[in-house]
């Protein structure tokens, strides 16, 4: 971890390809603007080169020194890192997110899933209007577990091994619990539900067992159980009861795109990475090949989830000024979406990338008085 003090905090960050960048751009104008607004420590902000675009031109996608200033820094910004056109020569994709994952044990996939004011109203239930929940995701094993071990057997068959682990099933699990503590004191019911595929996968089982037998330690919350089929249509038919679920990490990739879908899209998908050391923060989206470049780009997932890293950075070193820093954030996306000051292009919107970071920036100071 940086050496940094809580007058200043190091943060990496990575731009990474198409959208990212631009994205990227736009939060730290926003982050700045924050930082006039609630004092408290300076956020210091380095850029590193990483990413597809970047190996085309270097021949290398997460350099040795970059990974080493993440890991020395106190949190990372990361933008979208991936292109159709650049692969390995095994023809792979780049994907440094996973690598870092692995590197700095980032095992803890946060995706917050709440409905705005001003969205599109994906459901037609009237209820859908209440939807908040958090999916979290193991993500440092699972079946993902196989990448770069799959064993094909001449041209007929392949394999790819699961791996679920007590470790890693218990370390997430008591995540997800602390979590949903943290979400009962904000109003939340104190649920967390265990998605599984227990009744066919012994590994699943396997999940769940461990699952129960951290829930008994929090008797204050309430566990619960669900198969990732009958979830799924759970998040369709009736989202709005959901609180925390956690999940294994194919699962909570699949799982966690649907409920971006729930509230328009994933230019409304903040997201964390997480372990017991570092913390990474990115929007859910990818790159976006089609419109990178043009502007278009709705940046709020990202503003969202530099949100979530002052989240993070206030729980980890007790500085409410950052806490404030984020609702403040939450409240001024919120208000440009109710009032429709600027409506995102993905929305059937006129205002791009520049338009949705102005908004957001005027809207700042109107909003400190509901959050103070």
């Amino acid at each position: 971890m940086s050496k940094s003090t809580h007058s200043e905090l190091d943060i990496a960050v990575l731009p990474g390809d198409g959208i990212g960048r631009e994205v990227m751009a736009a939060n730290l104008e926003v982050l700045n603007a924050i930082q006039h607004l609630v004092g408290g420590p300076r956020l210091h902000f380095t850029k590193y080169n990483a990413g597809a675009q970047y190996y085309a031109e270097s021949g290398d996608a997460l350099p040795g020194p970059v990974l080493g200033a993440c890991r020395k820094a106190d949190a990372i910004l990361f933008g979208a890192m991936g292109w159709p056109d650049i692969r390995y020569p095994d023809g792979t994709e780049i994907i440094p997110q996973l690598d870092l994952r692995m590197a700095l044990e980032l095992y803890a996939g946060v995706r917050p899933i709440r409905w705005f004011s001003g969205l599109p109203k994906i459901l037609a239930d009237k209820r859908a209007e209440k939807i908040d929940f958090v999916l979290v995701r193991e993500q440092t094993e699972g079946l993902f577990y196989a990448r770069g071990r799959g064993r094909l057997v001449g041209d007929d068959e392949v394999y790819d091994e699961m791996q679920v682990t007590r470790k890693g099933t218990a370390r997430i699990t008591e995540f997800a619990f602390r979590l949903a503590a943290t979400r009962k004191a904000r109003g939340h019911e104190g649920r967390v539900t265990c998605v599984d595929k227990a009744n066919v996968f012994s590994s699943m089982a396997f999940f769940r067992k461990v699952f129960d037998e951290v829930a008994a330690r929090h008797p204050d919350l309430a566990p619960d159980h669900a198969y990732v089929d009958a979830l799924a249509l759970t998040m369709v038919k009736k989202p709005w009861t959901l609180d925390v679920l956690v999940t294994e990490n194919m699962f909570g990739d699949i799982l966690s795109d649907l409920a971006a879908g729930l509230i328009g899209g994933m230019g409304m998908a903040p997201s964390a990475d997480v372990g017991d050391q570092h913390g990474l923060f990115q929007p859910a989206h990818g790159t976006a090949p089609d419109i990178a470049g043009q502007g278009k780009a709705n940046p709020c997932a990202m503003f969202l989830s530099g949100a979530m890293m002052l989240d993070w950075l206030a729980d980890r070193h007790q500085i409410p000024q950052l806490e404030t820093g984020a609702r403040l954030i939450e409240r001024a996306i919120e208000h440009v979406l109710s009032q429709r000051i600027a409506v995102p292009m993905e929305y059937g919107g006129k205002a791009g990338s520049a338009e949705m970071t102005r908004a957001v920036l005027d809207a700042l100071p109107l909003v400190v008085a509901e959050v103070a």
